[in-house]
């Protein structure tokens, strides 16, 4: 098929193997712009959820940093790009905002009255060729 998202839809589709079951192969039922599951595990997957974070912190007034805990759904979709639509669980760390860390040497808070954990929609939209990353969508609560 001459169709010019088929070679993006098939890289794509080789890491949207969800865990246990294989996606649809490429062919004529998937189109650009449907979302697919995708292996919360992927390394593209964890990258987009900690780009959704980022994003939380900048716009939290959280004394401390959060970070994922565990990303709970995943779903890609082609659209200019690879857009990630990801479920995730977000628990506040020891580290404070204005120590500039390093996310991934923050622990989670242990103390009782600190901890807090939030349940998160991202969506991330990456354009790999741009080296643009956008975050239009995320809500926690």
């Amino acid at each position: 098929s001459s169709h010019p998202f088929m070679p993006l839809l098939c890289f794509t589709l080789m890491f949207c193997v969800v865990s246990g079951t294989n996606v649809t192969p490429p062919h004529s039922t998937i189109r650009p712009g449907f979302p697919v599951p995708v292996n919360t595990n992927n390394p593209e997957v964890r990258k987009a959820a900690r780009f959704g974070v980022y994003r939380y912190n900048n716009s939290s007034n959280d004394l401390f940093l959060f970070k994922e805990s565990q990303i709970e759904k995943a779903m890609v979709q082609i659209v200019r790009g690879l857009k990630y639509l990801l479920h995730v669980e977000i628990k506040r760390t020891v580290c404070e905002k204005r120590d500039h860390s390093s996310l991934d040497s923050c622990h989670f808070q242990r103390d009782k009255n600190l901890q807090r954990m939030l349940r998160c929609y991202f969506e991330v939209w990456i354009t790999p060729w741009t080296h643009k990353v956008q975050i239009p969508v995320a809500h926690c609560h």
